[in-house]
């Protein structure tokens, strides 16, 4: 079939007429379109070796085993280690690889289209879970690393320079873009994680100097470097990540990446020289009056009854959380120290529920899952947590499901306290006084011990039907 595509070339290089006649004959060929479909539908990605080497078709359900599996031994050695330190102020830096490499298509459209679109709910995820942290984007293009943005912790911003600047061309030069990183994480503060994870596509580095020296200037620096890479193995992305400790790992298709990435949006164990408690000065700036115009320090722009005025020196920030501009304070609201709060404590693991379990009568008012209220027909494929809520398998994967339930539900009434509760709110945000802000806080902690001994109530309910 090769051959006579080949032919139909040359013939077009010849004549109009022969090259129309030709055409439609390829373009009508039953075989030419099966074998068209068959490699767009890249069927054989569908199949997997079994235990005794036959090809089998892909199972879900044991793909869903097998995740949770992975989950319950990380979090089986979470349990066993309770006392482990996250870092919960995290600067991050994404390096993206857009040299030529990226539009390669092994990756459906292509590579950079499976990148783009996966760090964007990358940033979105990792800010949902790391409200104090904040992201920057590099790209390596053409032999040279740009900064695409600055450090901030608004993802739609971030998203839409990304978007705007989706263009492979050149070599990738690792070297330059650990130089680059390592100018910018070198000032940041000691009490922060300093991060880098790096989305490599191509399979060489085109670098000015020695990388050896780069990697130890990030090393002696306490930068993280990790390295999801699109083709093969590359020894030195591998050795970046073991002499900085990091994450090594290659991407075998568009889901495999997806769940690569999102791998790195739960903050990572601090380390031990960095593990040492700060004091952190931090504002709970007031939401700007309706209707008053003043110009914000971000953008230099004048704004209409937007944003948030720093209690410290009066400037005016448009979203939180960020540092003042002005005075430098750390500007975050009660929300987000919150969201931030739970990455402190051990998931607990879910039990398998077995027909047999989900049979009992105490079960049996039970009719849909916890987290997606789907009903419960396979019951084989459940998991329980907290003694009562049954969840589908995929549903497991959730964190705020995985919880205990404790947490579970001190972490329900205090988004309704700090998130739905407008009064609350305002009690918080309009605090200008250390009075106001201690008392306010004197009855979040009332309200937290309440709420504890409700669980623990509902817990020990639970433990009796058992």
């Amino acid at each position: 079939m090769g051959l006579v595509v080949n032919a139909a070339y040359t013939v077009t290089a010849a004549t109009n007429n022969c090259n129309k006649c030709f055409s439609i004959q390829i373009l009508h060929n039953p075989i030419f379109f099966s074998q068209r479909n068959y490699a767009d539908e890249r069927s054989w990605e569908a199949l997997q070796e079994d235990e005794s080497g036959l090809l089998r078709p892909l199972d879900n359900n044991a793909m869903y085993h097998a995740q949770y599996r992975r989950r319950l031994r990380s979090l089986s050695t979470a349990s066993n280690s309770q006392r482990i330190q996250k870092g919960l102020i995290r600067f991050l830096y994404i390096v993206l690889d857009l040299s030529r490499a990226a539009s390669v298509m092994d990756f459906r459209p292509s590579r950079m289209a499976v990148v783009a679109k996966n760090v964007e709910a990358f940033i979105r995820e990792f800010f949902d879970q790391n409200p104090l942290s904040q992201i920057a984007l590099v790209i390596i293009k053409d032999g040279v690393a740009y900064s695409l943005t600055e450090l901030g912790g608004s993802p739609e911003s971030h998203i839409k320079a990304l978007m705007a600047k989706l263009e492979c061309s050149g070599d990738s030069s690792l070297q330059n873009a650990l130089e680059l990183v390592h100018e910018y994480l070198d000032q940041i503060p000691s009490y922060g994680n300093r991060e880098v994870l790096i989305l490599y596509s191509a399979l060489t580095t085109c670098d000015p100097g020695d990388i050896m020296e780069t990697i130890q200037k990030c090393k002696k620096s306490k930068m993280r470097c990790s390295v999801i890479g699109l083709s093969a193995e590359m020894f030195i992305c591998k050795h970046l990540c073991q002499e900085t400790g990091g994450l090594y790992s290659v991407a075998l298709d568009e889901s495999h990446f997806k769940e690569l990435i999102l791998e790195h949006a739960p903050p990572p164990p601090a380390i031990a020289e960095f593990a040492i408690a700060n004091l952190i000065k931090m504002g709970f700036p007031q939401r700007a009056a309706e209707g008053s115009i003043s110009i914000c320090s971000c953008h230099k722009e004048s704004k209409v009854g937007e944003g948030y005025i720093c209690p410290r020196c009066k400037a005016r920030v448009c979203e939180l959380p960020t540092e003042c501009r002005i005075c430098g304070l750390t500007l975050v609201s009660s929300p987000h120290l919150a969201r931030s709060y739970h990455h402190l404590f051990p998931i607990t693991p879910f039990d398998e529920v077995t027909p047999s379990r989900q049979n009992e009568s105490h079960r049996r008012s039970q009719k849909t899952c916890f987290g997606c209220q789907q009903g419960l027909v396979n019951p084989g494929e459940l998991y329980r947590c907290g003694g009562f809520a049954i969840v589908h398998a995929p549903c497991y994967t959730s964190l705020f499901m995985t919880m205990p339930t404790e947490y579970r539900y001190i972490q329900i009434q205090m988004n309704y306290a700090l998130a739905i509760n407008p009064a609350f709110m305002l009690l918080v945000q309009n605090a200008n006084s250390t009075f106001a802000l201690t008392a306010t806080f004197t009855f979040m902690t009332a309200f937290t011990i309440a709420q504890v001994a409700r669980a623990s109530e509902l817990h020990s309910e639970a433990a009796l039907h058992r």
